[in-house]
């Protein structure tokens, strides 16, 4: 018999597609961890679990269906349930309906590992992240959410689209807030070394307009399909693995940025201790007046919930 993994992620509302897509993509990575999947219906973990472990024969994670209890004590839990979004429906709408759920998940999950990592995936990210750092009892540096890491990917396949380079090549990230106050770092956005907007086929381009495409991507998932899962899965599958790896990678993410005051999705390096680094990003006048907005409106959403 193989030997079980000695590390642990626990997936949340691993019974439903983000979740279940979250696992996966683990699995798939190659990530030598064991993956436990708890949900509120143990029929749905169950059945993912089982599924999802026959995918892992040639790989060196494993997956079963877990308790709270167990998940509590995992190196990195990944919160993927709460409400779905509706069609057009802001996601600052999700809180209260969410709020609930999220305090509801820390206290099963008690006591929690004190070295455990909290990567919050469910929306509104940001508030969501925030309320549940206050309720888990962890350090800041230890509780994150995926922010606008999928966001800022949607921006690189769009602009590998327009420039030809691969994605990977460019350097530009979403920022602000995960939602509708997100906005596009173009001033410090590069391009094998360039300014991003110096390239000859960005010269003349309607930069709002790729703005509002990025923005309005989940809306069209959602309209089309009822939800997204496949993106933020994988999104969510690498960032554990950052830190379960300790590989010190810069992802922009939902993490407490101290100069700001308050969560917000913005490039951080993260490993084994959660937050290593944040990295102060140098914005043009109009940019700062964008993420002054996303500030606010955080600050405000957070008030509610300290």
């Amino acid at each position: 018999m193989a030997s079980i993994p000695k590390q642990k992620v626990a997936v949340i509302g691993g019974g439903g597609n983000v979740g279940a897509s979250t696992a996966f993509a683990l699995i798939a990575k190659g990530v030598p961890a064991e993956v436990l999947i708890v949900d509120l219906s143990d029929k749905a973990a169950l059945g993912q679990a089982l599924d999802i472990s026959d995918a892992s024969f040639t790989m060196p994670g494993t997956c079963r269906q877990a308790s709270f209890k167990e998940a509590g004590q995992a190196d990195v839990i990944i919160i993927t349930a709460g409400a779905r979004q509706k069609p057009d429906e802001p996601r600052s709408n999700l809180i209260d309906r969410n709020y609930t759920i999220i305090k509801s998940i820390m206290d099963s999950l008690q006591p929690i590992k004190s070295t455990a990592k909290l990567l919050l995936v469910s929306n509104p990210v940001d508030v969501l992240t925030h309320i549940a750092q206050t309720t888990s009892g962890l350090p800041r540096a230890q509780v994150i959410g995926s922010g606008t890491y999928l966001d800022s990917g949607r921006l690189r396949n769009t602009l590998s689209d327009i420039t030809g380079v691969s994605p990977t090549s460019i350097h530009a990230y979403m920022l602000g807030e995960h939602g509708d106050n997100q906005f596009t770092g173009w001033s410090s956005a590069r391009i094998g070394g360039l300014p991003l907007l110096d390239h000859p086929k960005l010269r003349g381009l309607d930069l709002d307009s790729i703005n509002q495409k990025i923005a309005r991507k989940a809306y069209e998932i959602i309209e089309a399909k009822g939800s997204t899962y496949y993106g933020i899965g994988m999104c969510a599958a690498i960032i554990a693995e950052a830190l379960l790896n300790n590989t010190s990678q810069v992802f922009p993410l939902t993490h407490y940025v101290e100069n700001l005051g308050c969560y917000m999705s913005w490039p951080a390096a993260i490993g084994s201790g959660g937050v290593g680094q944040s990295f102060d990003v140098k914005l043009d006048s109009a940019e700062t007046t964008k993420l002054d907005i996303a500030v606010n409106a955080i600050k405000e959403a957070c008030a509610k919930y300290t």
